[in-house]
């Protein structure tokens, strides 16, 4: 097996369980709540206290990761002798790859005998979990630090993803929506579909009245850029409402009888934060980034 390390963030949203189980180091993001600071350990405790906190009304606050925070992160992984494939949620959502790229910079020079490469992954939250899981898969049945590398640029825009939110609150606090927007939408029960785009940034393509039609469209809406479904593994990605993540893996499998593995994760602080409890995302390889 090719000596090197697969690292990302904790904004992959993947269980530390997993991570630790398959040796994957993870930088972790921080978020504020009530003026104390935290840091994204992937842990289910630390995922559910949050939300809890956000359904008491508290609104978390959340920070880059700085240039020296990556830095050291990456000499961390460097210092031990093996290449690294690092990937992290994608540039057009956070400006903290701007940092990990300087950083990145910095550490080729510090290290030049050995393979560092960042990939703008063009996936955030259950997409870049879906991401790392499958290169992991790749590595560990013996792709090379190259045919790893090659393997993210030529599947990344492959992944899909699809989310909608429970409540607009979150987004018009975050500064994503207006006031206006949010208090109109919330008084007719509008509920946005959004999708990520080529270019890695989030789109909004639809707004439907009501919770159960917005996640039957999500799922009906599969048919367009899914593909063959046979064997295919289904990434679902919740703000804290797993009764309905489960609920939606059932409907899944009786639209698309034919699927492989659907595979539920909990979000994480970073992007939760955004969006708030009751947020819904399902990510999967398709035939191309469209709604």
């Amino acid at each position: 097996m090719s000596d090197f390390c697969i690292a990302t963030a904790s904004t992959a949203d993947l269980d530390r369980e997993y991570l630790d189980s398959h040796g994957i180091p993870f930088i972790s993001y921080s978020y504020l709540i009530e003026g104390e600071n935290h840091y994204d350990d992937c842990r289910y405790d630390t995922r559910k206290k949050m939300f809890d906190a956000m359904r008491k009304g508290h609104m978390p606050g959340t920070a880059q990761i700085t240039q020296e925070e990556y830095y050291a992160f990456f000499c961390s992984l460097l210092d031990k002798g093996r290449d690294v494939l690092y990937l992290d949620m994608s540039r057009a959502i956070s400006n903290s790859y701007n940092n990990a790229l300087a950083a990145g910079a910095r550490v080729r020079e510090k290290y030049p005998g050995l393979k560092f490469h960042i990939a703008d992954t063009g996936c955030i939250t259950g997409g870049l979990a879906f991401l790392v899981t499958n290169v992991v898969r790749k590595k560990e049945a013996g792709a090379s630090f190259e045919e790893c590398v090659n393997y993210v640029e030529d599947v990344k825009l492959s992944v899909i993803h699809h989310f909608t939110v429970d409540d607009l609150k979150w987004l018009r606090k975050g500064g994503r929506l207006s006031n206006a927007s949010a208090v109109i939408g919330t008084l007719l029960n509008i509920k946005p579909m959004l999708y990520v785009a080529d270019d890695g940034s989030l789109v909004a393509s639809s707004k439907v009245r009501g919770r159960k039609t917005c996640l039957g469209n999500m799922i009906k809406g599969m048919e367009k850029d899914l593909g063959d479904p046979e064997g295919k593994e289904i990434f679902i990605t919740h703000g804290d409402c797993e009764d309905e993540a489960l609920k939606m893996a059932e409907d899944m499998k009786k639209a698309y009888p034919a699927l492989g593995n659907i595979e539920t994760l909990m979000l994480g602080p970073t992007i939760g934060a955004h969006v708030g409890p009751g947020f819904i995302g399902i990510f999967y390889f398709g035939t191309g980034r469209y709604f």
